[in-house]
């Protein structure tokens, strides 16, 4: 059998791992690609990690500037005690653009990272060049939903095993085999930090509080006011809403264009990385 780790996706990848100090925050990045070429920036979902992207920085990297990056109070980025609103999250991406120097960029954003790069280009209209909703739309979830995911969350965290992440990582994917042993891994050493029971409590806040949603959640009168070019991509398989909501968030916005993957859940990019990045490159490419 085929062993499978981050090593395997990035085997003839020329990339970098470094840390960046956006507005005092640590912010691990991941980067790769020509510094001169247009800036792409990957963003994970909720108790994600740069990983989430090894099978796209490669394909990117040969046309962008392409990033990916810990947000804060995840992965082996600082984890300090504070909110996590989406709003913050949107002053730590700007923090890290300005560290970087970058003033206007490509953002992909998946799940909660489709979420930052919404109100991202909603804050900083003037920094986007166009953004990528990937399973993700800082939608209000069904109540179902949310307790499920932030359950499978708050176990893998307060009871971090092999056997508790893996679980969480499943809830991602369609097929539970794509879920290899480095990257139950990887989340099992981010998951071990002694700060982090604490953090991932603060960051379901946005789901768990009872106007979580409401501070949150972007409504039609929202995505009507995003000008830049816009991917919503889906899938058949996402555990977190079904494509008809996504399809209707690309109807609101209005320069969009929609498109639905198969065979996929909630990490399409992981998933199915040679569809995804044919579909994302075309997209920022303007294809």
């Amino acid at each position: 059998m085929d062993h499978h780790s981050v090593w395997t996706d990035l085997r003839n990848v020329e990339f970098s791992q470094r840390w960046v100090d956006a507005g005092g925050v640590r912010t691990r990045v991941l980067e790769a690609g020509d510094e001169n070429n247009p800036a792409v920036i990957f963003i994970h979902g909720t108790g994600g990690h740069a990983e989430a992207y090894t099978r796209n920085l490669g394909p990117h990297a040969e046309h962008f500037h392409t990033y990916a990056i810990d947000m804060v109070g995840h992965g082996f980025s600082d984890k300090p005690d504070q909110g996590y609103d989406f709003k913050d999250y949107v002053e730590h991406l700007r923090a890290f653009l300005d560290a970087e120097g970058i003033q206007k960029t490509s953002i992909s954003g998946e799940s909660m990272g489709a979420g930052i790069a919404a109100w991202f280009a909603l804050t900083y209209p003037e920094r986007v060049d166009k953004i990528v909703l990937n399973t993700g739309a800082a939608l209000r979830l069904a109540n179902e939903v949310v307790q499920r995911f932030a359950q499978l969350s708050m176990d893998a965290v307060r009871n971090a095993s092999a056997d508790s992440v893996r679980k969480r990582l499943e809830w991602l994917v369609h097929d539970p085999s794509d879920v290899n042993d480095d990257l139950v891994a990887t989340r099992l050493a981010i998951y071990h930090n002694p700060d982090y029971v604490a953090r991932m409590t603060n960051i379901l806040k946005r789901h768990t509080d009872p106007d979580g949603q409401d501070r949150n959640c972007l409504e039609q009168h929202h995505w009507e006011k995003i000008s830049c070019p816009v991917l919503v991509l889906w899938t058949d398989h996402d555990p977190s809403a079904p494509p008809e909501q996504g399809k209707q968030v690309a109807d609101w916005i209005p320069n969009s264009r929609f498109e639905l993957m198969t065979d996929a859940g909630h990490w399409p990019q992981f998933e199915e990385p040679d569809t995804f990045n044919r579909i994302h490159i075309d997209f920022l490419l303007g294809r």
